[in-house]
């Protein structure tokens, strides 16, 4: 056995140990509480696949090369948000955050092996091409699956103006569609608003749950109720970018009281983030909109009027995401972002792990681009909005 070869097998043990002690390999894994019984044995069935490698394979193997390999998917096998990155990687990484970076407006995470489109930004490049969960197979030729979600999302951002090519797998298509965007800084649109049934009913989409854009929502409740509306629809679809305290915020505007969400994880303490009826605003009748595409601090907002059936949620599943993430680096200038705690609904659910089913499941329809108040007057009906219409509508207000 070469030295380096030697070296390959002792780094990635040490790793393994290392991971053992975090808390595991996944849900069949090493466990905190067996390192002794778990530890050793796993370390060295990962160094027997190794020398059969090296030894067996049909070509004398780039064994750095399939270590990186092992590492990302040992990383990935945790959850979609958890990577390894190499040196290289790790130093590209460090020198993007610094940057000024524009977008193709596209949120993308990990599923199936590969970048999957979560939600696409309104008035964005990626707009009328791109498309909630289409598959990106490769980017300027590189495999996603191969990549560290923090790489595939590196490799989509880059100067104002220049331009980035990838490979789009669909439903019912035989070839990967290539395309080619350019990037850009596009504003974030406005809170949309509508009036329904003779402004009885007020309609919503904060695009983002940003600070700002949860203001704008709590003073738009207030005013709700001088203007006369007594009736809500939260449209959450697509909302995927903001921050998870202003999630918690927007959710309690909708409740006086109980549990919002807890956060936790292994060495992560309990915190559990309970209404404050200072913040409450209305007990307005409520239905909120999601899809596929919500996702993040959106999901907490659904979540929490669900669980306290505060109102009725309507649409399809959500994606599921919800975690905080550490970056760790090692000795080698190579990194892990490690997942160390995760958000849970108000009945304990993991939002990252089972998202959220609505309590009136109606699809989405593929064809509609725009929906809601930004809904194009030749477009199909907007079958979600139009249930959640109706279920207000036989409410009292």
């Amino acid at each position: 056995m070469s030295r380096a070869f030697k070296r390959t097998v002792f780094g990635l043990s040490v790793l393994l140990v290392a991971f053992a002690f975090l808390g595991g390999l996944g849900p069949s894994g090493v466990r905190a509480g067996s390192q002794a019984d778990g530890a050793y044995p796993e370390m060295e069935v990962y160094s027997e696949v190794l020398k059969k490698i090296q030894t067996d394979y049909v070509v004398d193997p780039n064994v750095d090369k399939v270590t990186v390999g092992a590492l990302h998917g040992l990383l990935e096998s945790l959850d979609s948000d958890s990577s390894y990155l190499s040196p290289d990687e790790y130093k590209s990484y460090k020198q993007h955050q610094n940057e000024g970076v524009a977008q193709i407006g596209i949120n993308v995470s990990k599923r199936y092996g590969y970048a999957t489109v979560v939600s696409v930004e309104p008035g964005s490049p990626a707009r009328q091409q791109i498309h909630d969960g289409d598959i990106i197979e490769a980017i300027e030729g590189h495999s996603t699956r191969e990549m560290s979600l923090a790489m595939i999302r590196l490799l989509l951002e880059g100067k104002p103006g220049t331009t980035v090519t990838f490979s789009v797998v669909r439903p019912r298509q035989a070839e990967p569609e290539r395309i080619t965007l350019t990037r850009t800084n596009p504003p974030v649109p406005p809170l949309a608003e509508q009036e329904y049934e003779n402004s009885s009913i007020l309609y919503l989409k904060p695009v983002v749950i940003s600070k700002e854009r949860v203001q704008a929502i709590e003073n738009r409740l207030h005013a709700m109720q001088k203007d006369g509306n007594k009736k809500i629809v939260l449209d959450l679809r697509d909302v995927t970018d903001g921050d998870e305290t202003q999630g918690l915020r927007l959710a309690n505007f909708f409740l006086q009281s109980g549990t919002i969400a807890t956060l936790s994880g292994q060495k992560f303490p309990l915190q559990t983030f309970n209404a404050d009826s200072g913040k409450f605003v209305t007990a307005a009748p409520l239905v909120v909109l999601v899809n596929h595409g919500t996702s993040g601090p959106a999901e907490l907002v659904a979540a929490a009027i669900l669980d306290h059936k505060r109102g009725d949620v309507v649409g399809d599943r959500t994606f599921g995401e919800g975690s905080v993430q550490k970056t760790m680096e090692l000795p080698d200038g190579s990194a892990l972002i490690l997942s160390i705690a995760k958000y849970a609904s108000p009945s304990g659910k993991r939002i990252q792990d089972e998202a959220v089913t609505p309590s009136v499941v109606v699809a989405s329809a593929p064809e509609t681009e725009e929906q809601g108040a930004n809904a194009d007057k030749g477009t199909r009906a907007d079958e979600q909005l139009n249930k959640a219409l109706e279920l207000l509508k036989q409410k009292n207000g």
